[in-house]
């Protein structure tokens, strides 16, 4: 690296964090411990966390590594080298979280310099969820070891400073299990007047150019189906700098596309190529620029569709279905589903040998979510084995007898047990891997492959027991009823027991009724028991998309899915009919509109509110978990118009820095769960966050994707089609305009913050403004109360209840069966 002589400096005031740094390697090791088998059952309330956000199943592999390291000074290994420069873009953390899907020792070495006038005492507070070791000028000052799985402990150190410049080196490190937040903070609390110095190899005015270039970075447009997609800079770059572009999936997609790029000083622009071709889904741009070895990085999500080479879908159903093969046969990510289309429409070969070869390691290594990818293997080895050549075939066989079933079963691997959607396809894919060999030994349980599909069977009629009589407590979740999905058709397809392919049968229509009520146009427009950015902040690729193109006409493919083939072949081939009148229901055009109330999870823990019409639609949640922390639950999500990006919802972010990890994220789930309350078109949200969390709320409001839009003061309001979306908030609306949300982003600041929404129908604002600007909350001892034009006075009480227009709408009164309405 380049040697460094200048200094990159900024101010930092007692209390503040030390936000800027230098980064070494990513150390990563795993962690593999002797097989073992675990105890435990589901877990449908996994999520519903009864600490901050923390998750309190561990594995052995934690049980481990804490009986060794926690309370113990972190096993410092490597040295500081420097590689990147850390930015922090709003965020009081340097936040390497990501998804490690075996268990991964993490280590990393971080540098930065305090610049201080006269020589004194310090008191910071570090605080991260792993070990730290933290030395100053080359001495140790102290560690911490709490190593608990993403919960962040706190201590504080005294540092002596002297008077210049101080060296600050930290060793930190974790386990990594699946999702990791692996980061720290690091509080200057009190001490002399200090700034911040970080070496770098260009002038320093430099180096603050290409950070104010990163900051204000992004993309021309919030979603691309055709055309060139375009990174804008705030200003323009003051030296030639090059540049390189990870394009990249979500956490699970195993796709990355690097290009290089090389920009002159003054530039303000980069074209990234077309969106046609670039690969489908919601990607993240990982922007890495390095000016003369100064080199820093941020990410930026957009959504891609190619919805123009798509265009409409076949009238018929059939035509649909052969539709679907090929698109995912010819065009999805390469993994087992696609295999199973290509397999399932007359496309054998050496390809798809080798798309299943590509994907063996990981089920025959215990992954993380292998159990994805083996569903839709053990169907297509069933089914068209005989079309998968021997050499490949022998190893699928191996990798089924080898893999672990289920926690009982002895392994070393942290694969997700415990929510409703894993835990289906883990006895989904015991029952007909026992199925398929039953002469074999399982090596696992050691168990002959009939013993296997009677205990996988077992397990499966309890899950359904549970699923007919509570449902999904990952209510309406976009990301995950494809995965409910695939493990239900591969029941209705295989299960060589009738009642258990009836049974899933009508859970699969069950849940297409639950995605057409909660649909507008087709696409899911409610509120969300667990949700991503990437899930969110798209549309048309999502995989329910594909699955109401499918079943109804209506809707786009994205590259990425999971059970859209087994679906269609399910159809094809298996008896499967999914009501014909659900279609007018995703699609709803009558003059009334809908109200859908229902309640999901044990003990009907969620319940359900959702109103439509034509025009627009809006779902919440009722009652929900007001003031906890949160997880994943986006409580209140609404679209307007006939375009799927013309889509707003409000939360409170989880973190500060946008593409991350975090459970809750930035825009995925909310770290406060608000008040949330809501009547036919009119909605009330009421945020009272934690202390130690994000100090605003804030709406995804993507000004580009609506037909007309106005913001001023504290009202914001958007027509698409003849859909309105009006906003009122507490206080004066913030716009965004730069960085990764730029156009898309409305804040309010405060931890105390409010929301009126109120949706309506019309050719153009002024007369909707002119209705419905006046709108307010009174409160009177718990109890909001809006005076509503159409509505008149709308009370919602503390208890959850709603009383308007000589109705009372009753927590208590949801059902999971759920009651549609006219009105």
């Amino acid at each position: 690296m380049t040697t460094e002589q200048n200094y990159m400096r900024k101010t930092l005031n007692a209390g503040e964090p030390v936000r800027y740094w230098q980064l070494g390697a990513l150390m990563e090791d795993r962690f593999d411990v002797a097989d073992q088998p675990m105890k435990g059952e589901m877990d449908p309330f996994f999520f519903l966390t009864k600490h901050k956000n923390f998750i309190p199943h561990e594995y052995p592999c934690r049980t481990i590594f804490a009986e060794t390291y926690r309370g113990k000074r972190p096993d410092v290994r490597g040295s500081f080298e420097a590689k990147q420069w850390w930015l922090p873009f709003g965020s009081p953390r340097v936040d390497l979280s990501g998804f490690w899907f075996r268990p991964t020792r993490l280590a990393t070495w971080a540098r930065t310099y305090l610049d201080v006038s006269e020589a004194g005492l310090a008191r910071i507070r570090l605080g991260t969820c792993g070990g730290a070791v933290l030395f100053l000028n080359g001495q140790e000052v102290g560690w911490m070891a709490p190593y608990g799985r993403n919960l962040e402990t706190k201590q504080e150190f005294e540092l002596d400073l002297k008077s210049g410049l101080n060296e600050i080196t930290l060793f930190f490190d974790d386990l990594a299990e699946r999702d990791a937040r692996y980061f720290y903070q690091f509080d200057y609390l009190t001490g002399p007047d200090v700034k911040i110095a970080i070496p770098v190899p260009v002038e320093g005015a430099v180096a603050e150019s290409i950070e104010n270039a990163l900051e204000g970075m992004h993309l021309d447009r919030p979603a691309y189906f055709s055309g060139d997609i375009t990174l804008l800079f705030a200003k323009p770059l003051p030296v030639a700098v090059e540049v390189n572009v990870a394009v990249e999936g979500d956490f699970m997609s195993r796709e990355r596309f690097d290009h290089d790029f090389k920009l002159p000083a003054g530039a303000t622009s980069l074209n990234l190529g077309s969106a046609e071709s670039a690969p489908a889904d919601f990607r993240h741009f990982r922007i890495r620029l390095d000016a003369g070895g100064f080199v820093a990085a941020r990410p930026l999500g957009v959504e891609i569709c190619h919805a123009e080479r798509q265009g409409q879908a076949p009238a018929s159903l059939q035509d649909r279905i052969v539709e679907t093969l090929t698109e995912v046969s010819e065009h999805s990510e390469r993994d087992t589903v696609r295999a199973f289309a290509r397999l399932a429409s007359g496309r054998a070969g050496s390809d798809t040998d080798a798309m299943i070869e590509e994907i063996l390691p990981s089920i025959e290594d215990c992954h993380d979510c292998a159990d994805f990818s083996l569903v839709p293997l053990i169907w297509s080895r069933t089914v068209w084995g005989k079309d998968i050549n021997q050499k490949t075939r022998d190893r699928i066989d191996g990798a089924i007898l080898n893999y672990r079933y289920w926690m009982d079963e002895p392994g070393n691997d942290v694969q997700w047990y415990f929510s409703e959607n894993h835990a289906l396809l883990f006895h989904t894919s015991c029952y007909l891997a026992g199925h398929l060999l039953p002469d074999a030994t399982f090596v696992r349980s050691g168990r002959k492959g009939s013993e296997q599909a009677k205990i996988g069977a077992e397990r499966v009629r309890a899950w359904l027991d549970h699923f007919e009589h509570w449902e999904m407590a990952e209510f309406n979740s976009a990301p995950y009823f494809p995965i409910d999905l695939k493990g239900l058709t591969a029941l209705a397809a295989l299960s060589p027991d009738k009642d258990i392919a009836d049974r899933a049968k009508a859970g699969i229509i069950r849940l297409c009724e639950i995605v057409a009520r909660s649909a507008h146009h087709g696409m899911l427009t409610a509120a969300q028991g667990r949700s991503y950015e990437h899930t969110l902040c798209a549309g048309r690729s999502l995989e329910l998309s594909a699955v109401a193109r499918l079943l109804w006409g209506k809707g786009w493919y994205g590259r990425r899915v999971h059970a859209l083939p087994q679906l269609a072949v399910c159809i094809r081939d298996h008896g499967l009919v999914v009501p014909e009148d659900l279609a007018a229901i995703a699609s709803h055009r009558r003059a009334k509109h809908q109200e859908w109330r229902f309640a999901q999870g044990q003990d009907s823990f969620a319940a359900l509110y959702h109103y439509k019409g034509e025009h627009y639609a809006m779902g919440s949640a009722v009652h929900y978990r007001w003031k906890d922390w949160g997880y994943q639950e986006t409580v209140l999500h609404l679209r307007i118009g006939e375009r799927p990006e013309a889509a707003i919802w409000i939360n409170h972010p989880g973190e500060i820095i946008q593409l991350g990890y975090g459970r809750p994220s930035y825009w995925g789930g909310c770290g406060s769960v608000p008040r949330v309350q809501q009547y036919r078109g009119l909605a009330v949200v009421d945020f009272d966050v934690h202390e130690e969390q994000p100090d605003f709320s804030h709406a995804w409001f993507p000004k580009a994707e609506f037909d007309d839009v106005k913001i001023a003061g504290n009202k914001a309001i958007a027509r698409s089609g003849r859909g309105i979306a009006l906003l009122i908030a507490s206080d004066t609306l913030s716009q965004v305009d730069e960085g990764p949300s730029a156009g898309a982003e409305l804040r309010i600041p405060g931890r105390k913050t409010r929301w009126i929404v109120r949706l309506s129908e019309g050719d153009g604002l002024t007369e909707i403004e002119a209705r419905y600007g006046d709108l307010a909350i009174v409160e009177n001892d718990g109890i909001f109360t809006v005076n509503d034009p159409d509505y008149g006075p709308v009370r919602f009480l503390a208890d959850g209840s709603v009383e308007a227009e000589g109705r009372t709408l009753r927590r208590e009164d949801y059902t999971v069966r759920g009651q549609a309405i006219d009105l």
